[in-house]
C-alpha cells in the first residue's frame, strides 16, 4: 500500500493526465497517445466552444487542432467511434474486447423480422453511393426500436435501421457533419484480424477485470465504489466489482492508494508507480491554466473531485434553466494544482469571437497578476483552438 498527502494525489492525477507542468503531450502523435492512455475518450455531439472530446484533448495536446482528431477517426482509421463508457471514441485495436456487445446486438436483432429487408435496402443504396445518413435513404416501417447497446431508439426506421447495423458493427460511422453521422462499411475500412476476431475474453470475470483496469487507468486513481467511471460495464455490480478489485490487487496489476483524510482506499495501476515515485519527490512542476471538458476523463467521478480538490462540479446542460446555479455550457477553470473557478464561453462562428460571458471564481481565490496573465494565455490558445480572431468579455467579473 503506498500512502499520499491529499497534494500528492492531486499531482498524481494532474500529471497522470498532462494537466501539470510541460505538455507532456504533443500534436497528432499525442492524440493518439492520450487516447490509448485512457482507453477511451467520450463523445457528446453538442458544440458550444468545441464538442466534449476535441475539449478534453486541447487541454492536454501541445497544438492540438479539431481536424487532428477527425483525420485520426475517419482518415487514418486509428481511432473509431463506439459505444464504451456511453457513447466514446476508442482505439481500433480495441475493435475485438466488445464482440460480446455486438453479438448481444446481433441477438437483439431478431425481435426485428422486418428489419432485415430494410437492411438490405442500406447495404445496397451504400454499394451504389457511398456512406449515408438516416437523411439519405428513406426507408418504410412501422416499429419502435432500442439498441441494446447504447440509448438510443425510437420510431424513425432509417435512423434505426443504420443504428442497428452500427450497433452489430456491420457499420461504422464514416463522418459526421455537426450532429449527423454518416455510415459506410465497416469491413472497408478495419482490417480483417481487428474486425473478425472472436472475444478474446469469453469468461465475464476476465472481461469484467479488462474494463476495470481501463476505466482505473482512464481517471488515474478510483475507488471500489459506486460511481459513474463504471458506465455502461454490463453487470458489474458491487459484488462483482469487488470481486475484481481483489484479483486485481492479488495479481498485482493495480495498487492500493491510502490518501490522507481519506476514508475509502483508492487504487492507480501499477503501471504509473513510476509517477508516483516523480510525486514523492516533491517537486514543484511549471502551473497552467486549461479549461476542463464537462464530460472530461478526469471528472468522471464528481465526488472523488470533491474530496481531493474541494471542488464541486455540476453540469447544468440538462438542469432547467430556472434552478441553474451557474450556466447551460459551463466548464471548469484549472489553475495548477487547483480548480479556481468554471466559465461560460460561447463561439459566435459568424464573426470568428471567442464570447467570455462569465467567470464564477471559488471562494478564496486571489486574483492576482500571475492568475489573470495565465487566464489571459489560456483563453488566447482557446481561442486559436476554435478558430476565433477576437476574444469579447461581456462580464466585469473577468
Amino acid at each position: 500500500m503506498i500512502q499520499l498527502t491529499n497534494r500528492q494525489a492531486r499531482q498524481f492525477l494532474l500529471l497522470k493526465h498532462g494537466l501539470l507542468g510541460e505538455y507532456k503531450f504533443s500534436e497528432k502523435q499525442g492524440v493518439l497517445d492520450f487516447a490509448r492512455q485512457v482507453s477511451c475518450i467520450q463523445y457528446d455531439p453538442i458544440d458550444v466552444c468545441g464538442k466534449n472530446a476535441e475539449l478534453v484533448l486541447q487541454s492536454r495536446i501541445k497544438g492540438f487542432t479539431k481536424g487532428m482528431l477527425a483525420e485520426l477517426l475517419y482518415e487514418d482509421r486509428r481511432l473509431v467511434d463506439y459505444p464504451d463508457k456511453n457513447l466514446a471514441i476508442i482505439s481500433v485495436e480495441d475493435w475485438p474486447y466488445f464482440e460480446r456487445y455486438r453479438q448481444a446486438a446481433r441477438q437483439h436483432a431478431e425481435r426485428y423480422p422486418e428489419m432485415e429487408a430494410l437492411t438490405a435496402q442500406v447495404r445496397a443504396h451504400i454499394q451504389n453511393h457511398g456512406a449515408l445518413s438516416s437523411d439519405d435513404l428513406k426507408l418504410d416501417g412501422n416499429f419502435s426500436w432500442q439498441s441494446a447497446i447504447h440509448w438510443s431508439g425510437g420510431n424513425n426506421s432509417s435512423r434505426s435501421v443504420l443504428e442497428q447495423m452500427y450497433s452489430k458493427g456491420e457499420l461504422i460511422i464514416h463522418h459526421k457533419k455537426g450532429t449527423r453521422k454518416y455510415y459506410d462499411i465497416a469491413k472497408k475500412y478495419i482490417q480483417p484480424n481487428l474486425l473478425n476476431a472472436s472475444e478474446p475474453l469469453e469468461d465475464e470475470l476476465e472481461h469484467h477485470k479488462w474494463r476495470v483496469l481501463r476505466r482505473i487507468g482512464s481517471v488515474g486513481l478510483l475507488w471500489n465504489r459506486a460511481s459513474d467511471a463504471w458506465l455502461s460495464i454490463w453487470g458489474l455490480k458491487a459484488a462483482q466489482r469487488t470481486e475484481v478489485f481483489r484479483q486485481l490487487l492479488h495479481e498485482a496489476r493495480i495498487v492500493a492508494v491510502a490518501v490522507e483524510q481519506m476514508k475509502d482506499m483508492l487504487y492507480c495501476l501499477s503501471e504509473d508507480l513510476p509517477l508516483i515515485e516523480t510525486v514523492l519527490r516533491n517537486q514543484e512542476p511549471k502551473l497552467r491554466c486549461e479549461l476542463i471538458a464537462p464530460l472530461d476523463n478526469f471528472i468522471w467521478d464528481k465526488k472523488l473531485i470533491n474530496k481531493l480538490f474541494g471542488f464541486d462540479y455540476t453540469w447544468e446542460i440538462y438542469t432547467p434553466a430556472i434552478n441553474r446555479k451557474f450556466g447551460y455550457y459551463v466548464l471548469p477553470l484549472l489553475y495548477g494544482e487547483s480548480f479556481i473557478g468554471r466559465a461560460e464561453i460561447i463561439v459566435e462562428r459568424k464573426t470568428g469571437t471567442l464570447v467570455l460571458k462569465n467567470i464564477w471564481y471559488e471562494n478564496g481565490v486571489k486574483q492576482t497578476t500571475q492568475l489573470r496573465t495565465a487566464l489571459n494565455s489560456c483563453f488566447q490558445k482557446f481561442a486559436i483552438f476554435n478558430g476565433c480572431e477576437t476574444i469579447s468579455a461581456e462580464s466585469m467579473n473577468l
